[in-house]
């Protein structure tokens, strides 16, 4: 006799689904402190370092989640007209979200517009993993004098 699992798949799966979307509206919304909400205490962060760009660099805690975001808004302004969420899958505990980014470096005054493709893990509600992908030469450009 086949056993069917107590906890359905689809459930985990929509629950991360809920997460990775929650996560771009309150990105869109621009509030730090309500983004590392949806983080675990201790994350899994990866996102190629540059020293060229003051916000990408190695993460590890909730508390680094809020910094990151933080940092981010202060060194760039999104350019809405030119950032778009492709598409967002989920399956399990793993989200991955593709799109286009763009925005201008606060510092330099410099445009910058890049493909990105985000993956999350979320684990009971909260996300565990974050690994996003994007052009970060594009963005070291932007913030180079």
């Amino acid at each position: 006799m086949t056993t069917i699992p107590k906890a359905s798949p689809a459930s985990e799966t929509e629950r991360t689904r809920a997460v990775a979307l929650e996560l771009l509206r309150l990105i869109g919304d621009g509030e730090p402190a309500l983004i590392a909400g949806l983080f675990a205490e201790r994350v899994d962060w990866s996102i190629a370092e540059n020293p060229t760009v003051p916000w990408i660099r190695p993460r590890t805690t909730r508390a680094d989640v809020a910094d990151h975001f933080r940092e981010l808004a202060a060194g760039q302004r999104p350019d809405a007209a030119h950032s778009s969420v492709d598409v967002v899958l989920a399956d399990g505990k793993q989200a991955v979200v593709t799109g286009r980014l763009a925005g201008t470096v606060t510092a330099t005054g410099k445009t910058f517009r890049s493909p990105f493709a985000m993956r999350l893990t979320v684990e009971d509600g909260l996300i565990s993993g974050y690994r996003i992908y994007e052009d970060s030469l594009a963005i070291a450009a932007a913030c180079a004098d």
